[in-house]
């Protein structure tokens, strides 16, 4: 496994207790209470706590089980009350994080994916007193929401680590799949790619709430521009996608991701995708929560105004031996 520019994470500690992975619905509107699940043993003394997760997930997106799983962990570590609600629409999610200052939660993560829309919701929670950890997404926009920190990967940063492996392996044209329109991180990893790939760097809009469809879309656009020689998808679900939609087009691209899971480790160990960029989403629900728990009882805030960057590290088919086991369990 290979780290750009030392993004991998420090903070080891925190990566205690990866006990058997927890599993979730990911992506669903509806929200979960589950403050007992994760690795079991004993909780801290620290007085019982309640911490809301509200992200940007569309439904079926397994990334954000693998968050959750992280998130959950911590949560049975640190006696507290892990609950979740997700919503695509940033209106949606900014009404999520009001319904969670009204319940009056001890702390709040959020992705800022469309910042515009949640940025007042987020300033609300802060003006109440309710501590707020950035994850993931609008990074750069965290800060001026009044957030503790931000955990998560450069987005442009691994973007460029992208376009610079791309180089390396020679490829010529590039198609970038936006599996969601407007979301300023997705939009930041292909600006990183166009800006390191000494090659072309084409755009493509796909829903990516309907994976039939969006498997149709890489596929026509597969089939009448030939000269496409690597697709590069931007979560882990549409790598799967890309590679039932270079089939059917007869393209001989190859197919590269953002995001690992259980089937991106599988299809790289069958050398059906190329390399993935690992952010660990397990990191970044963890030391949310974590960091959220440590700010309550001891007054910790991670990353000195800095983000705490989990991220990214590009993988392939040589580090599968060691990504097996915990991909899964879902823990990676």
């Amino acid at each position: 496994m290979r780290t750009h520019r030392k993004a991998a994470a420090l903070l080891a500690a925190c990566a205690l207790a990866l006990a058997a992975g927890c599993s979730s619905e990911g992506g669903k509107k509806s929200e979960e209470k589950n403050g007992d699940s994760g690795g079991g043993g004993k909780a801290v003394s620290t007085p019982r706590l309640k911490i809301a997760m509200v992200t940007h997930s569309g439904e079926g997106d397994t990334f954000w089980d693998i968050v959750q799983s992280g998130a959950k962990q911590a949560a049975a570590k640190d006696n507290v009350e892990f609950l979740y609600a997700a919503d695509k629409e940033g209106k949606e999610q900014a009404q999520l994080i009001d319904s969670y200052v009204a319940k009056k939660v001890d702390g709040i993560v959020v992705t800022l994916a469309k910042p515009e829309a949640v940025k007042a919701s987020v300033e609300k929670a802060v003006a109440a007193g309710i501590p707020v950890v950035t994850i993931n997404s609008g990074g750069e926009h965290s800060r001026a929401t009044g957030a503790l920190s931000h955990i998560g990967q450069e987005e442009s940063v691994a973007g460029e680590a992208v376009g610079e492996e791309l180089n390396k392996r020679g490829r010529k044209k590039a198609l970038c799949v936006i599996h969601e329109q407007g979301n300023v991180s997705l939009e930041a990893r292909c600006a990183g790619v166009k800006k390191t790939f000494e090659g072309t760097v084409e755009n493509l809009n796909v829903q990516g709430t309907d994976m039939p469809g969006s498997t149709s879309s890489i596929e026509a656009k597969l089939q009448s521009a030939k000269d496409i020689d690597t697709v590069v998808t931007l979560g882990a679900p549409f790598a799967a996608a890309s590679v039932k939609a270079k089939s059917g087009a007869g393209s001989t691209a190859e197919v590269n991701t953002f995001d690992l899971n259980a089937e991106v480790v599988r299809r790289l160990k069958a050398k059906e995708i190329g390399f993935a960029v690992d952010q660990q989403p397990f990191l970044q629900g963890y030391l949310a929560v974590d960091e959220l728990w440590l700010h309550k009882t001891n007054g910790n805030v991670l990353g000195g105004t800095k983000p705490v960057l989990t991220g990214p590290a590009l993988v392939t088919e040589k580090d599968v031996p060691a990504l097996e086991k915990y991909t899964a369990r879902g823990t990676r």
